[in-house]
């Protein structure tokens, strides 16, 4: 007898750019399945980044911030004789980017009073060059495992 497998819709690049990655940040833009505002607030994001950046293809922007702000390993809590210790370990490829993604969205979100698609090209370009809250959110997550590396030993 075979396996019955579940299959799961293909996901598909975005229309401008053909980019997977452009298409998975869409979709973690997008709030109540409105995924034409979360693709109007990425395009313009990218518009107002090709003003600024012009060295740059506004898609390279986007692409590099999001490889900037990937962390390379995390803390996790783990339980021993009582006590939780704070292990680091490292993260893998999908959990970096859902993580970057995450961040950036946070940082996006939690300014307010200009338009999204502004503080998304800001936060980018912030991003494309190690600056900003994302970047920071970062360097606070390395600076944490370096602290726990006494306890690299229990990671499972």
């Amino acid at each position: 007898m075979g396996r019955i497998t579940a299959s799961r819709k293909q996901l598909k690049p975005d229309p401008r750019h053909n980019s997977l990655l452009a298409s998975k940040f869409i979709n973690c833009i997008m709030l109540d399945g409105k995924k034409t505002i979360a693709q109007a607030v990425f395009y313009g994001a990218l518009d107002e980044i090709a003003t600024r950046v012009s060295d740059d293809e506004p898609l390279e922007v986007f692409t590099q911030a999001v490889e900037n702000v990937k962390p390379m390993i995390e803390v996790r809590s783990k339980r021993v004789g009582g006590a939780a210790y704070q292990v680091p370990m490292q993260v893998n490829k999908n959990r970096q980017q859902s993580l970057a993604f995450r961040w950036i969205l946070m940082a996006v979100r939690e300014g307010k009073g200009r338009p999204i698609h502004l503080r998304l090209a800001d936060e980018l370009v912030n991003a494309y060059n190690k600056e900003g809250a994302a970047i920071t959110r970062r360097e606070n997550v390395h600076r944490m495992a370096e602290a726990n590396k006494a306890f690299a030993h229990f990671a499972w």
